[in-house]
């Protein structure tokens, strides 16, 4: 079986594509590397020992879309490629919906003129809004207060109408929630271009000596300690579940949401103080304003993605700090 995976040189694509070649499967990587670089697919390669196939090819070129399709006749696709950063998506909202959206529809055109019907998307537990948690995947979506939020909203009724007017699409909404630390060899980890929008990235430069310290968004939330809270969950459980996904996609039609997090809220001090007990590092932080799109706190309830993908999240909140220092202390000037 082949998986053609869109934003594959990315953090989260990285680590799936570890999974998938590890798992057996052919793997063909679309990136056009707006924020990663090719040589992650390098040592994705090495940790695995297996080659990948992986073109350098925007989702909304859809000429290379059809000739990459065309090529390697992918059985399913696992879409990750889109704009990702919330603050950044209130301050360009236009960029965000030309490429995670317009794009997406490009690349739902190629598969379907592929017969390439089967497709795992990459959402996120910000199409929840305000709803109280823990998120079920039976609530109402779409009440979302960043324009990022909004495109995975979009993106999954797009997919809704799609299954609806051809049901031999199977479609599997993956809704994440906060996915932080590496791959254990330190090889592949979250290394963003430029300043990291993400916080652990950002806590584990400060505590490398790269940034002077880390300002917090908000210290007068209602929350234990007034910051926000967040369901974290390991880069490499998240990763395994796509693999879960993938596995039933293939076997099946239809469309499904699932919620993949811990079920856990930890603060963003909860996490600065692991970070610390973790590396025996002091963390320079401040508490600085809130940032536009934030909510105060959310987490999933996980139980049906336990039940039908008969997957769970294996690892805490220290394997994540752990791992993320090991990539930051192997790679301080992240991946060349």
């Amino acid at each position: 079986m082949t998986i053609l995976v869109t934003g594959g040189a990315g953090y989260i694509g990285s680590h799936t594509c570890v999974e998938l070649l590890n798992a057996g499967y052919e793997v063909v990587v679309v990136d056009n590397y707006y924020n990663s670089v090719p040589a992650v697919l390098d040592r994705v390669e090495q940790i695995t020992g297996k080659k990948l196939k992986s073109y350098d090819c925007d989702i909304r070129d859809r000429e290379g879309l059809d000739k990459i399709f065309a090529e390697n006749k992918p059985d399913a696709v696992i879409h990750f490629a889109g704009l990702k950063a919330v603050g950044e998506s209130a301050k360009l909202p236009l960029l965000y919906y030309e490429n995670n959206i317009s794009g997406s529809v490009t690349l739902f055109e190629a598969m379907e003129a592929a017969n390439c019907k089967k497709i795992v998307f990459s959402s996120s537990a910000t199409v929840y809004g305000n709803n109280p948690i823990p998120y079920k995947e039976d609530m109402i979506t779409g009440d979302v207060s960043s324009p990022y939020g909004r495109t995975k909203h979009f993106i999954e009724k797009i997919l809704g109408d799609v299954y609806a007017a051809d049901n031999s699409w199977s479609v599997s909404l993956l809704r994440y929630f906060n996915p932080i630390g590496a791959h254990e060899s330190g090889l592949i980890g979250e290394d963003p271009n430029g300043i990291p929008n993400n916080l652990m990235p950002y806590i584990s430069r400060v505590a490398i000596g790269k940034l002077e310290k880390l300002t917090v968004f908000g210290g007068d939330y209602e929350t234990k300690d007034g910051t926000c809270i967040r369901d974290y969950i390991h880069v490499v459980d998240l990763a395994k579940a796509h693999l879960c996904a993938v596995k039933k996609i293939l076997d099946t039609t239809g469309l499904e949401a699932y919620n993949i997090g811990n079920g856990k809220g930890y603060s963003v001090l909860d996490i600065v103080h692991a970070f610390e007990k973790v590396t025996g590092k002091p963390l320079n932080y401040v508490i600085g304003a809130r940032r536009e799109g934030d909510l105060p706190a959310f987490y999933a309830d996980a139980t049906k993605a336990n039940k039908e993908l008969g997957w769970t999240a294996k690892y805490d909140i220290d394997k994540m700090c752990e791992d993320t220092w090991n990539f930051q202390t192997k790679n301080p000037d992240g991946i060349k």
